[in-house]
């Protein structure tokens, strides 16, 4: 009930200081378990994918935030779950496939930690281990612009345009055999080349025109 509440109400706001607007949302499964799958370079990221997507998200966020009084709790009642960025996370993780297997949408970013406007980095290993072991529709997503409007560093926000791209999904096979580390580095380079693509069509579509991007994963 309060994230239906709240939405459309963050959704104005976020319109109104970013006018941001969303692009590719029919490749989001209308039912069934979906993992989202996005860059990150801004704590704007979680709202601003979550109100560009037409289905109620839960999304991993580092467990310090929970700490804070009242806002951890806040984030908790609109889907947030804990995680743990020192190391492996198992509960995180347990959470996560829970979620999936109820047939929800979750939001994780690969790359782990925020980073810089248009720079991808090295991902880290949960998001391809729940693509593959949970057989979920994998959809990339790209944020441009939320690194420009609220950088690491910054105080507050600036009104910066930001687009939030959905892409066609992903399907990965469970994992079999012995070379299972192999199949997920495969899914993680495939799920990152997927949101390379998007930022490189957005940098296209409301950048210079035609402009491509190389990969850049530090």
């Amino acid at each position: 009930m309060l994230y239906s509440i709240l939405k459309p109400i963050a959704v104005a706001l976020m319109r109104l200081l970013f006018r941001v607007e969303g692009r590719g949302a029919e490749h989001i499964p209308a039912e069934g378990a979906v993992l989202i799958v996005a860059n990150h370079s801004s704590l704007l990221d979680p709202p601003l994918v979550g109100g560009m997507c037409p289905r109620r998200l839960t999304f991993l966020a580092k467990a310090e935030l929970f700490r804070i009084p009242g806002f951890g709790g806040l984030i908790r009642r609109l889907g947030a779950q804990p995680l743990r960025r020192e190391g492996a996370d198992p509960s995180a993780l347990r959470t996560a496939r829970h979620v999936l297997a109820e047939g929800k949408a979750l939001l994780v970013f690969p790359e782990g930690t925020r980073g810089e406007e248009g720079t991808l980095r090295e991902p880290k290993a949960g998001a391809a281990l729940l693509a593959v072991q949970s057989g979920a529709a994998v959809v990339p997503a790209y944020v441009s612009g939320s690194g420009r409007a609220w950088p690491r560093g910054r105080r507050l926000p600036r009104p910066v345009k930001v687009v939030v791209t959905f892409g066609a999904p992903l399907r990965f096979p469970r994992a079999t055999g012995a070379d299972r580390k192999a199949q997920y580095e495969a899914a993680s380079r495939q799920m990152m080349a997927a949101i390379a693509d998007l930022r490189d069509r957005t940098v296209g579509g409301v950048g210079v025109a035609g402009a491509r991007r190389p990969l850049q994963i530090h």
